[in-house]
């Protein structure tokens, strides 16, 4: 009788051939010291860098699922944990690392919290500094906070050293309970990309499961997103699903308060950047106009079909 799965590692990968294998070793020495049965799945975002090769050759022997069209992450993460056997899947971005202990860390507060959906890492930078991974909700009220300077104090949630629950969680490392995805239903795959795992969570609250964040669970997230001097498509992309997700959630008004909100925090960040050294006034002021209009310009789903049909890639 075949042993059962209990975590599931789910990774997606899209044109990162190093960071995904430094992953996966990750992944393998943190599954030779868990005492229970795991599984690794891998979908490849229709890479071209040789990133198949290194997935199918690679110890941990991931499930691949190669792609020859780009998906967006809402998407792929639905995919994987639809295909998971284990009763938490743990969805990892190739840029992400666990450190030693991690997994266990998430499944024991998941564990000890039956009504726990989710839960999410301690997010670190590369050179070791803690990057904001759990937050609240997105409304007029946080986007007040941010407004008036307040954001990082009142809005981040990944604070302190003992578990707790909190609005939701970064999805580069967030552990979930299969059966509480697949009851809301799993991602929302009009989300692209960014306010995906906002969403979730917030559907995850709304169906009486709550979201956590372990800081015992730690993993290195080398943000493979953030290139560029100024991102065009990532900032377009980042501010429609913003508005996407304050109209399905909350009103029309509320939509466009904070839009407006959230406009006047990125033109004080842009005026600060004018004297701060390292600062780029240009990437903030178009954080500020693809804000006002989350309804122009092209972001990454565009990118990708563009990938899709031959065209320049991303």
């Amino acid at each position: 009788m075949p042993v059962a799965v209990e975590v599931s590692f789910c990774v997606v990968n899209t044109e990162q051939r190093e960071l995904l294998r430094r992953s996966l070793d990750a992944i393998e020495a943190e599954r030779r010291m868990l005492p229970f049965e795991t599984e690794v799945l891998l979908v490849d975002n229709a890479s071209h860098d040789g990133s198949l090769g290194v997935a199918r050759s690679h110890p941990s022997r991931p499930e691949v699922i190669a792609l020859d069209r780009r998906r967006g992450k809402a998407e792929n993460d639905s995919l994987l944990l639809q295909r998971a056997r284990g009763r938490y899947g743990l969805l990892l971005n190739e840029d992400s690392e666990v450190r030693p202990g991690a997994v266990a860390a998430l499944r024991a507060a998941m564990e000890a919290e039956p009504r726990a959906g989710a839960a999410g890492a301690r997010l670190l930078r590369p050179d070791g500094t803690p990057q904001p991974s759990a937050w609240r909700f997105p409304s007029p009220s946080a986007a007040l906070a941010g407004a008036v300077l307040l954001g990082r104090r009142v809005l981040v949630q990944s604070t302190g050293d003992t578990t707790r629950v909190v609005d939701w969680a970064q999805s580069a490392a967030l552990i979930v309970r299969v059966e509480a995805a697949r009851e809301v239903g799993w991602f929302d795959p009009r989300f692209f990309i960014y306010s995906d795992e906002v969403d979730f969570c917030r559907r995850l609250r709304d169906a009486g499961w709550s979201t956590l964040y372990v800081p015992d669970a730690v993993v290195v997230h080398h943000e493979q997103l953030s290139t560029g001097p100024v991102p065009e498509r990532r900032i377009v992309e980042l501010s429609r699903n913003r508005d996407r997700y304050m109209r399905k959630h909350h009103s029309a008004a509320a939509a466009a308060a904070v839009r407006w909100l959230t406009a006047w925090t990125y033109a004080l960040r842009a005026a600060a950047a004018i004297v701060l050294p390292g600062h780029s006034p240009r990437r903030y002021w178009r954080h500020v106009t693809a804000t006002l209009r989350p309804d122009r310009g092209e972001g990454i789903r565009e990118a990708a079909a563009d990938y899709n049909t031959g065209g320049r890639r991303l």
